[in-house]
């Protein structure tokens, strides 16, 4: 092996580890995190826009996992482009995997047993009300188990149908316009991906009401929409950074070599 291909196959083992650290690690992040939601108008200072959709007015309310989440699906379309769909299915079930163990390990971690002192330290909140920091350490945390079997059903349906759609545009369009197959499968996953997570957690393990799933789900949806879009030039910067980091024609022997075995 030459040092030139010697280097190229380190570089390469390098971006894709890299992509695949910052996939999985947004990816735990926002479940960990998907059971508290927040409200935009009161984090911009605003009145509930009370939005008329479908018979009902939406307020912009929505789970904090989707501060983060725009990242993993435009990390998703940076793997696809350079490594195939071979390489997003396999961080993709990866994924799914580590967030099982990861509320595997919550789940247990809520059943130990508290120590007194640490009860008696926190038994009362900032503003000198009666708190039992283990109950509310349960609650929190466990009511993420909900949202861990609905994301994880939406997340592996949503990459899988990325991971299509992308390479069906790819194909389609001669492997032109990056723009089109990045934001259109998004848009086309996250419509599936919205609404599952919050069904499964919220209504199927929950007590919410169908028209609170539409609701978030809606107001969801619209988020990532539109961050997919805004976030249209981030995807070419990466693309002139890894080209850049890998060298042009290396840049360009990769995403052929995705796309070929994408189509096969």
């Amino acid at each position: 092996m030459t040092q030139d291909l010697k280097d190229y196959e380190q570089k390469k083992q390098r971006l894709f580890l890299f992509l695949c650290g910052l996939f999985l690690t947004n990816a735990l992040i926002a479940e960990v995190v998907g059971s508290k939601i927040f409200s935009v108008e009161q984090l911009l200072g605003m009145p509930p826009v009370q939005i008329p959709v479908g018979g009902q007015k939406l307020d912009f309310n929505m789970t904090a996992g989707v501060v983060n989440w725009p990242i993993v699906f435009v990390t998703s379309d940076i793997i696809n482009e350079y490594f195939g769909r071979k390489g997003v299915k396999q961080i993709s079930f990866l994924t799914a995997g580590f967030i099982v163990y990861t509320f595997g390990v919550i789940y247990i971690a809520t059943a130990l047993p508290p120590a007194q002192f640490w009860l008696d330290v926190n038994a009362v909140d900032d503003a000198g009300n009666a708190f039992n920091i283990n109950e509310a350490f349960a609650r929190v945390f466990r009511q993420g188990m909900g949202i861990m079997l609905g994301s994880i059903t939406a997340f592996l349906i949503g990459q899988l149908l990325d991971i299509s759609v992308f390479n069906w545009l790819r194909k389609a369009t001669g492997g032109r316009y990056i723009w089109l197959r990045a934001t259109g499968s998004t848009m086309f996953s996250q419509l599936v991906d919205s609404f599952v997570v919050i069904g499964i957690a919220f209504y199927v393990f929950g007590d919410w009401s169908l028209k609170q799933i539409y609701a978030v789900g809606m107001v969801n949806y619209f988020y990532k929409g539109t961050v997919a879009i805004l976030l249209t030039p981030l995807l070419y910067i990466a693309h002139f950074l890894i080209d850049r980091y890998l060298g042009e024609k290396n840049a360009e022997k990769m995403i052929r070599a995705a796309e070929k075995s994408s189509y096969q």
